[in-house]
């Protein structure tokens, strides 16, 4: 017996072990993007040396990798994460607060301009939106409106979802239609991976499992150019690495900085 591929009782390769698979695949696509995740670590550093900030949005699951880039362990200032509840709140499913009502709010047009509308945004600045589909309304004209006031914009989006899927767009633009650098998760159209024996739908979505090695590829290359740049940063360290009082230092400097950070995105409004 092959003790490399883990099987089921039928002899074949489990289902588990299939995504575990996929997975694999999702990495090989990360890695053939090695010199787009530097250009996109090249844009952000550069707003981050500036003083400035990287904007993050995500709606829906695509929450996930903004979170993933600040705040927490092994993350530090210069990114300005923008969630909005009512986009990415899961838990309820159904009722006040359910999945039809922030599936709906996703598709409103002009939603993402009145959440711009927030903050003093600046050339010097750069941003990140993360669309699985790439199709929804708000993510794609979030992009467009950074785009708009002169601000480069990174995208991550399943390549083959967004090219099989119907932009909801007014004028059917797509995320990749506002993006000065594309990145891949490498998902298949649908997202989900895995074909289950009897069921005739996939299930497993890889999305965010791409995005976040996308994001954390990207912040490791923004932690180095920092450093490189004699502008090491103040990373979010746990005790048992660092120390305690060196990671309640650490800890201190780094929201003092985005503290610091943030605030300049509400002086002119």
């Amino acid at each position: 017996m092959d003790s490399e591929k883990p099987s089921g009782e039928n002899g074949s390769m489990n289902a588990g072990m299939d995504y575990l698979e996929k997975c694999r695949g999702l990495l090989e696509t990360i890695r053939a993007q090695e010199t787009e995740i530097a250009k996109a670590a090249d844009i952000f550093s550069d707003s981050i040396l500036a003083g400035r900030l990287v904007h993050l949005f995500g709606a829906g699951h695509s929450r996930i990798p903004v979170e993933e880039m600040w705040p927490r362990y092994g993350s530090f200032p210069g990114f300005h994460p923008i969630v909005e509840l009512s986009l990415t709140y899961h838990n309820q499913v159904v009722g006040a607060n359910g999945q039809r009502q922030a599936m709906y709010i996703e598709n409103v047009s002009g939603l993402a301009e009145r959440i711009l509308r927030n903050f003093d945004v600046a050339t010097e600045d750069s941003a990140l939106v993360i669309s699985c589909s790439g199709c929804n309304t708000v993510p794609v004209e979030m992009a467009q409106n950074f785009r708009a006031k002169g601000i480069p914009v990174v995208a991550i989006a399943g390549c083959r979802h967004m090219k099989a899927t119907e932009s909801r767009h007014p004028e059917g633009k797509k995320l990749s239609d506002f993006a000065d650098i594309l990145l891949d998760t490498g998902v298949p159209p649908g997202d989900s991976m895995v074909a289950v024996e009897g069921l005739a739908e996939p299930v497993a979505p890889g999305s965010s499992i791409g995005s976040v090695m996308l994001v954390n590829s990207i912040k490791a290359e923004v932690a180095s150019r920092l450093t490189e740049a004699g502008s090491p940063p103040n990373v979010l360290a746990a005790a048992c690495v660092v120390g305690r009082e060196r990671a309640e230092e650490l800890f201190d400097a780094a929201y003092d900085e985005h503290a610091h950070r943030v605030a300049k995105l509400y002086e002119n409004l």
